[in-house]
């Protein structure tokens, strides 16, 4: 959503429904992301008129089960607009949702929602902030402050629980001492939460400007041992010294978050999650030397289940996992065949896994002659295709003699990796190497 252009098309609608009596104002996020010059996601209204009035109006106007609630969505350009009457909810019993609501006046709708800067009006048409609940001093005090009673706030959508901590990292403010307070108290109730809500917010605030922070208020709030156990079970985990001077291995997870500048969700979650192995396979050899043996493959498996307890995509779950699987198999490429370096960099993930290496090493024995190797080999093949057309198929295997079987792959393999070596580059010279291979496998 262009921010000029949505300004543009919801200051229509405001005018609209101001033409026709009733209060109009832009609410919410959107407003504290303007008066912090941060492009809004999206530009919410909220009116005096309700949601028939507003059906009325409007003939691009649909409710999409949100008219109970008092919210009506309304298509104006290539864009979709919520318009949502004032409100004052009814008791919340589900720590999600409020059992009714009544419609009422602005500033009772400001009193109801989450945080002071998230409680704000505009009239554009005025150019006129209408602020009911202190939030542009808080704004202006770079502070994150529940309306009211904190408890209460916590209590009606436990999932502002975990919104607090992402709106502090996301916007860099400071956590009000009694909001801070009764969010560690109360998050043990966010057990109740479907995890795929808690998921997004933890993703926003990994990816967030202050990744680290996020995974300290998680940690001294009690969320992240109630929610992600296995990364908290990585503190007191010791390490070889001589590869980890930084210290155990949460304190290199956390180092490591603290080195992510605006990342993808999966470089996030697999920073995050690549050691996840360790504390379980965590040995001290006769020498006295510790290991984590496997903890790569572990390590794979075990956030395969916690990303499936999160309600991760498959395809997500897939390019994590395999990040964790290999990020030990760097230590190879400086021995790798030509085959299996380009095949290493035609992996489709290849920039996050590459990436993972690199902060892995900054945040232990800071050896980055591997990741230089990496850039320097890549460098050197850059005209050479990753992913050559076939030179032969199973079809001309078949057709010299081959019979169906595991045979075939193993062939075609063969044939592939000398392709990438620059072995082979005709289809005839190809044939005549599977000639042999045929023959030797007869």
């Amino acid at each position: 959503m262009n921010p000029v252009t949505s300004e543009t098309e919801a200051t229509q609608i405001i005018r609209k429904l101001r033409h026709a009596g009733h209060q109009a104002y832009f609410a919410g996020g959107c407003v504290r992301d303007r008066l912090i010059q941060r492009p809004p996601k999206d530009i919410d209204i909220a009116t005096s008129a309700t949601p028939d009035q507003v059906q009325e109006l409007f003939e691009k106007a649909s409710d999409l089960q949100g008219k109970a609630f008092g919210v009506i969505r309304i298509r104006q350009g290539e864009n979709v607009y919520e318009v949502a009457t004032f409100r004052k909810d009814g008791a919340y019993l589900d720590g999600r949702r409020p059992e009714s609501v009544t419609f009422s006046t602005a500033e009772e709708d400001a009193q109801r929602r989450d945080f002071t800067i998230n409680g704000l009006f505009f009239a554009p048409l005025e150019n006129r902030v209408i602020d009911y609940v202190n939030g542009q001093a808080d704004l202006k005090k770079r502070l994150l402050r529940a309306i009211g009673k904190p408890e209460a706030r916590f209590e009606e959508d436990h999932l502002r629980i975990f919104r607090a901590i992402r709106f502090a990292v996301e916007l860099e403010f400071e956590i009000d001492p009694a909001t801070w307070a009764a969010l560690c108290t109360l998050a043990p109730k966010t057990i109740s939460l479907a995890p795929e809500r808690v998921r997004d917010e933890l993703t926003r605030s990994f990816i967030s400007p202050q990744p680290q922070r996020a995974l300290d208020l998680l940690d001294e709030s009690g969320l992240l041992k109630l929610w992600l156990p296995e990364v908290s079970a990585q503190k007191g985990v010791a390490q070889p010294p001589q590869f980890h001077p930084e210290g155990d291995v949460y304190v290199h997870v956390r180092m490591m978050m603290g080195k992510l500048q605006k990342p993808t969700p999966a470089l996030a979650w697999s920073v995050l999650l690549h050691d996840i192995g360790k504390p379980s396979t965590y040995k001290v050899d006769s020498n006295g030397r510790i290991r984590f043996n496997e903890h790569d493959v572990i390590g794979a498996r075990m956030a395969r289940e916690l990303l499936q307890r999160l309600r991760f995509s498959n395809a997500e779950i897939d390019t994590i996992a395999d990040a964790i699987a290999g990020h030990m198999t760097w230590k190879d490429v400086p021995n790798m065949r030509l085959s299996t370096f380009k095949r290493l960099l035609a992996r489709p993930n290849f920039e996050t896994e590459l990436t993972l290496h690199h902060i892995d090493c900054s945040c232990s024995h800071q050896d980055l002659s591997i990741y230089q190797a990496v850039l320097e080999r890549r460098a050197s093949i850059a005209a050479e295709p990753l992913k050559p057309h076939p030179l032969i198929n199973g079809s001309d295997l078949l057709a010299l003699g081959l019979p169906s079987g595991p045979g075939i792959g193993k062939i075609l393999r063969i044939i592939e990796d000398e392709q990438l070596e620059g072995l082979l580059t005709e289809r005839e010279s190809a044939l005549h190497r599977a000639r042999e291979l045929v023959q030797s496998l007869s």
